[in-house]
This record gives structure tokens, C-alpha cells and sequence, in this order.
């Protein structure tokens, strides 16, 4: 096992302790010989290790002083990218299917569909060295969240594989997703993960990733769908017990790292809300 594997699985036995379950359907399985050897390959590369529980050390270097590179985060609950979670062997990255704008419905021969308040969310990739002034084109973002109720597809909703996508950044930087505003349940304040590649063949091919995190959504926007909107069940009780300050994710940041992590979130008018964020790399 490499040094970040191990890295990986030390996170995990301390930061989010959840129970084993049975493996995940089938058709998403593939052979990981080939992604391991590729982890593998891709482990001595110490810039990228990923830092230890509870410490917010970036995995990146420092970059600008005016531009502080977004910090690694835990890859869990269950990315579903063949490395972690529950069963190593489901592997959305291996369908091309997975390659799409609009995460609400499933894909791949999946049916269903995520409800929830409509959010069309658009972030902006930047290179942190040059005071994130410079946009990087060409890389993907894998995006994956939860649902209204709390759930994530293919971990606790094993029949589903909805909020979860890949696209690539344009010449100025931006990938655009069409989601909802996720729940909040139990343990965590509303959040989204994400993982950043090189390109989509990168993605495609089992190579790591060059950054993964994580966003936050800001707490007024969401407690507001949470009162009129029976479709987020317990969120609103959660998010009072689980606010972004007691976040385990995002409690360790000073105010300056915490406001990189949260998203900027307006009304577009039309029953959801258009979101913002930046993420900023140093290659």
C-alpha cells in the first residue's frame, strides 16, 4: 500500500467512523488492477499528500500570499470513484456517461431523479500562483453531494446513482453543474464534494487527482428552504445542531480559509438559487 493509500485509510479510521455495509451493484464494478497500479505510480508525488486529521496544512503549495491555494479535504462519505468508501469496486469515473452537466437524474442505466430547490452552480478553476488571476482550462471537476433527504446515491441510497457528474473547465476556467441545494443531515453542515483532474481522459483513466475538497453552502440560504420545504425532512434541525463552526471539516480554518470554502449563493429568480465558488490549484 503507498504512503497515501495509507494516508487515506488513517483519515478515514478517525474521521468518519461509519458502519460497513454490503457491496454496491454490480454494474459499476470494473477492475481496479489497473487503478491501483496507477495510484500506485502516482504516490510519490509529496506535494500532493494529503494532510492529516484535523490539521488544515494544504495538500498544495502556498502559492501567492494574495492567494492562498484551496485545501485538501476528506474524499468521504464514499466518492465512487474506485479509491474509498464503502466498496472500492464501484467506479462511476469508469462511464462516460458520467460526463454531463445536469447531476440531477441518474445515469448509466440507473432511473430516478433528485428533488429538491433548484441550484445551477458554476465554479471557477485558477492557478493560486499568480494571485488566481490565471484561469486553467481543460482540467475536470467531479462533483458529488448528497440529496434533500441527506442521502448519498449508491451508499446509503444503493438503488440510485443522481448527484454525481464530471465537467471540463473552459478557457476561462468554468465548469457549470445543475443540482439542488443539498440537505443537511446528521454530523455535517450542507456541503459538496469535489475532485479536480487534469483532464477528462485523466478522470476517465483512474489517475489521481490533483486536489480533493470540499464547499460549503451558506447557512441562511439553506435554513430558509429548509422552513418551507417539507422535502428536507430533519435538515433545518441539523443544520442548529451542525453549523458550519462545528464542522469538523471546516471548524479548523481561520476566517480566511473558511470564506474560500463557502459558496456564494443568490436567488436567480426562479424557484433556486445560482451558486459560486473558486477553486484554486498550485501546479
Amino acid at each position: 500500500m503507498t504512503g497515501r493509500a495509507m494516508t487515506r485509510v488513517r483519515w478515514w479510521a478517525r474521521c468518519w467512523k461509519r458502519k460497513m455495509a454490503d457491496p454496491l451493484p454490480s454494474q459499476f464494478a470494473r477492475d481496479m488492477a489497473r487503478r491501483r497500479f496507477l495510484l500506485g505510480m502516482a504516490g510519490g508525488i509529496g506535494s500532493l499528500a494529503l494532510a492529516g486529521c484535523g490539521s488544515r496544512a494544504d495538500a498544495q503549495a502556498a502559492g501567492d500570499s494574495n492567494c492562498r491555494a484551496s485545501p485538501w479535504e476528506t474524499d468521504g462519505p464514499f466518492p465512487a470513484d474506485g479509491r474509498g468508501g464503502r466498496d472500492r469496486r464501484i467506479n462511476v469515473l469508469s462511464s462516460r456517461d458520467v460526463v454531463r452537466r445536469d447531476i440531477r437524474p441518474c445515469f448509466a442505466g440507473m432511473e430516478g431523479e433528485a428533488e429538491g430547490v433548484l441550484l445551477e452552480l458554476e465554479l471557477q478553476l485558477v492557478e493560486a500562483r499568480f494571485d488566481c488571476s490565471m484561469p486553467l482550462a481543460g482540467h475536470a471537476i467531479y462533483l458529488w453531494q448528497n440529496d434533500a433527504a441527506g442521502d448519498y446515491s449508491l451508499y446509503n441510497r444503493r438503488d440510485v446513482n443522481y448527484l454525481r457528474g464530471l465537467q471540463v473547465s473552459d478557457s476561462e476556467g468554468m465548469v457549470r453543474f445543475t443540482s439542488i441545494l443539498p440537505g443537511c443531515y446528521g454530523g455535517r453542515s450542507p456541503h459538496c464534494h469535489f475532485e479536480v483532474f487534469a483532464s477528462e481522459e485523466a478522470a476517465l483513466s483512474g489517475e489521481e487527482s490533483l486536489l480533493t475538497s470540499q464547499f460549503a453552502f451558506p447557512e441562511e440560504a439553506c435554513r430558509a428552504v429548509y422552513e418551507s420545504d417539507a422535502r428536507y425532512g430533519d435538515s433545518l434541525a441539523n443544520l442548529e445542531r451542525w453549523p458550519i463552526a462545528r464542522d469538523f471539516v471546516f471548524r479548523d480554518g481561520d476566517a480566511e480559509v473558511r470564506a474560500m470554502q463557502v459558496l456564494a449563493l443568490s436567488d436567480n429568480g426562479a424557484n433556486g438559487y445560482f451558486g459560486t465558488g473558486r477553486i484554486a490549484l498550485s501546479l
